[in-house]
């Protein structure tokens, strides 16, 4: 008997499947399709004749940790120690499905806000847990009173993602108040923040739970180096938890992947004495606003983009099919493949949305825009 029976095959598998198949312009899956910057692939030329190759502690490799809590000083200003509060992963998947095993209990309730990415589900319905989807507004803001009422005496957590996947959606100052006020009522429930695009935010800034006060004592915040580096097939990423929550979260990485990647922890520690974090969002901005011009003329109606390299369009004005047949016609007969939004949530909802990944170097952009303004 299956433990996941409603769990099928992810529908980022299906449209890159197709758009193999079909030889399309693939801006379905999120990674980039762009060289990685020569200085990080100069320093991992460098560190394959060095001795790199073994473990490194469970935790992760000493010099990164420091850098993770320098990185972190800098962009919040919240002060992190390495050894207790910090542990490197393989990928932010790892960090959230080995979070979730480590502290659910069964019957435990998640509150999970949809459109929803879909790596939160299963390691709930594996620890024996029930997550609770509560659907966004349908501009992609929360509905706190909707949000509240879904809380009862079993909830063990919630998860937000900042910035938001699918949606480019980015928590603001008012939603981040509303978030401690709802959990000042309920001091047992912990805090899952899948952060993974915090430094791509273009003109309203990213507002992490690391600078809230209020919130650091039962936050779990989630990072990725692959999505901030452009290097996603390395599965690499970080998160950050009180030391009572990361004992417990460690005695499960410890037996789920002992430890991350060598080679990569190291490389990633030096390349963070090269690298100014803060010029990633002006490079995704310019793609972004690169890609919505040459839309500009379509007859797709583009949604907000806040954060995030995705780009939510609407095709209501073109089709009525549902946004899934609408995803595979796109492929076959256009030769560009995108992700429906219906796929995020639990019940299917269907606002005719799809999702573009527009982390792609120019040529693709361009190509991929000149099939989409023939629809």
């Amino acid at each position: 008997m299956s433990k996941l029976p409603n769990i099928t095959t992810s529908i980022f598998t299906v449209m890159s499947k197709m758009a193999t198949e079909y030889n399309a312009i693939n801006l379905s899956q999120g990674f980039p399709n762009f060289p990685v910057d020569e200085r990080l692939t100069q320093i991992v030329s460098k560190l394959s004749s060095e001795n790199v190759h073994q473990y490194t502690p469970m935790a992760g490799y000493p010099p990164l940790m420091d850098q993770i809590a320098k990185l972190i000083q800098s962009s919040y200003n919240r002060t992190i120690e390495p050894e207790t509060e910090i542990l490197v992963t393989a990928g932010a998947t790892q960090a959230i499905f080995t979070t979730l095993l480590a502290l659910l209990k069964i019957n435990d309730e998640v509150i999970i806000l949809d459109p929803s990415y879909d790596c939160y589900e299963a390691p709930i319905l594996l620890s024996n847990a029930k997550p609770i989807r509560v659907a966004l507004n349908d501009d992609y803001t929360p509905n706190w009173n909707t949000i509240a009422n879904a809380f009862s005496d079993k909830t063990k957590m919630i998860i937000i993602n900042n910035p938001h996947n699918p949606t480019g959606k980015i928590l603001n100052e008012s939603d981040l108040e509303k978030l401690e006020i709802l959990l000042e009522k309920h001091p047992n429930v912990l805090l899952l923040s899948d952060e993974v695009y915090e430094y791509i935010t273009f003109e309203e800034k990213h507002i992490s739970t690391h600078t809230r006060k209020k919130l650091l004592d039962r936050c779990i915040t989630v990072s990725s180096f692959g999505k901030s580096f452009h290097v996603t097939g390395w599965k690499i990423g970080y998160l950050v938890a009180p030391e009572y929550l990361m004992k417990e979260i460690k005695k499960v990485h410890q037996f789920l992947v002992f430890s991350v990647n060598s080679i990569c922890q190291v490389a990633v520690s030096q390349y963070l004495d090269l690298v100014t974090i803060k010029e990633i969002s002006p490079f995704y901005q310019e793609k972004r606003d690169y890609f919505r011009s040459l839309l500009k003329n379509s007859r797709f109606k583009l949604m907000p983009c806040e954060g995030t390299y995705f780009q939510v369009v609407s095709y209501a004005g073109i089709s009525n099919e549902n946004d899934v047949d609408f995803c595979k016609q796109l492929i076959t007969e256009h030769g560009v493949a995108a992700i429906p939004i219906s796929t995020f949530y639990a019940d299917g909802k269907d606002l005719k949305l799809i999702r573009f990944c527009f982390a792609k170097d120019n040529f693709t952009l361009k190509e991929a825009a000149k099939r989409l303004c023939a629809v």
